[in-house]
């Protein structure tokens, strides 16, 4: 195909490294936000493999892995602190030849946004809408210029507003049933883990969840199934902790000590059910503006990876561009849809909405010898593009 000018709205994982993808099919990219700074929602991330591979294709991975932590070890405690089961990832990823990345978000967009290049991203003028040309599509920014390219990339997040454009319709997000207190904590031998070893805690529907980052630090969150529109101060984070997690083991009660509520993020956690289509015309979705959903596999940001491999590949071939996209809609829908599908349902059974299997879970961990829970995660990433 000849080089196309892409816009992509959004500076994301997402968008920076469909950035990358593009500009490596020798297209011409630049990337806009809203956003004065960037600056990364939430700690930390976990890229499994499937999507450290579309990084590692990018050749981006090496780089990531200088600045993430390891991940070699899973382990699953009741809130007493009595560990369910513990076992081995390297088998894992000895069988994939992959292994993941447990990262900061900062660590991650520092290392996306040089190999983008930061002249090829504008910040402080955001995508607001767009006009369809017959072959081209013109871009609106908010400070008021318009922008012809030949592709609109929507990478603007789970708020996505157009979204609603490509759908002709307002796409509502769905609640998922609980709120996510996350953070990054410095490694003390209070917290009883090993340094590469991610520890989940759980008992009454309630989660707390400890993994290595790097630079000797901690990615913890915490999960309380709450009804829809609650809302805490930061200087309200530990009182509401200490009142959720009363009697927890003694790691938590350091964790919720010792913890900054400054650097902490409390966040709803919500999807958005399969959509219609993932483009119009000229226009594409990916990420979680495509299909946003909740953390409980994990694969939020590899989604968004998987996109940008697709989408790249697509638009490297000599198809009309609009075909080239309707094929990209093909070939994610399904993916997408059934990891969206399976978080959800994950975060029912996590959270207590399904309480019979959430017992049956907590039974199943105890006699877990980390073949089922490895074979789970193994299907996730062979499912994947690369």
């Amino acid at each position: 195909m000849k080089q196309l000018n892409i816009v992509i709205a959004g500076a994301g994982m997402g968008g920076l490294t469909t950035a990358i993808a593009l500009q490596q099919a020798n297209h011409k990219v630049h990337v806009y936000d809203k956003v004065s700074k960037l600056q990364p929602a939430g700690s930390a991330i976990s890229i499994w493999s499937n999507g450290v591979r579309v990084l590692d294709k990018l050749g981006v991975g090496g780089a990531i892995r200088v600045v993430s932590g390891n991940l070699n070890q899973m382990s699953f405690r009741n809130k007493e602190g009595q560990q369910l089961t513990t076992f081995s990832l390297i088998p894992l990823y000895q069988e994939i030849n992959e292994s993941a990345c447990p990262i900061s978000r900062t660590h991650l967009q520092e290392v996306l946004l040089k190999a983008v290049g930061e002249q090829h991203v504008t910040v402080n003028n955001g995508v607001i809408g767009y006009e369809q040309g017959e072959n081209s599509v013109t871009v609106l920014l908010s400070n008021g210029e318009k922008i012809k390219a030949d592709v609109l990339v929507a990478a603007d997040g789970t708020h996505s507003k157009l979204r609603n454009d490509v759908n002709n319709q307002v796409i509502e997000r769905r609640y998922c049933g609980y709120v996510n207190w996350n953070g990054r904590i410095k490694y003390s031998p209070e917290l009883a883990i090993g340094r590469d070893e991610w520890i989940q805690h759980v008992s009454d529907g309630k989660r707390v969840s400890l993994m290595p980052m790097g630079d000797d630090l901690y990615y913890f969150f915490f999960d309380v199934p709450l009804p829809q529109g609650s809302s805490a101060e930061k200087s309200q984070y530990k009182d509401e902790l200490k009142k959720y997690f009363e009697g927890w083991s003694a790691p938590i009660q350091y964790l919720i000590d010792n913890f900054d509520p400054a650097t902490t993020t409390r966040v709803e956690v919500y999807n958005t059910e399969p959509l219609p289509k993932l483009t119009k015309g000229n226009v594409v979705l990916i990420g979680d503006a495509a299909h946003a959903t909740s953390p409980d596999l994990g694969q939020g940001g590899c989604l968004a990876m998987e996109d940008a491999w697709v989408l790249a590949d697509e638009l490297s071939h000599d198809n009309p561009i609009k075909q080239a996209l309707t094929n990209y809609q093909t070939r994610r829908m399904d993916r997408v849809t059934d990891i969206v599908g399976k978080a959800y349902n994950k975060a029912l059974i996590t959270h207590g909405y399904k309480k019979q299997e959430m017992l049956d879970w907590y039974e199943e961990l105890a006699l877990e010898t980390g073949e089922n829970i490895r074979n789970g995660l193994k299907k996730t990433i062979l499912g994947g593009v690369i």
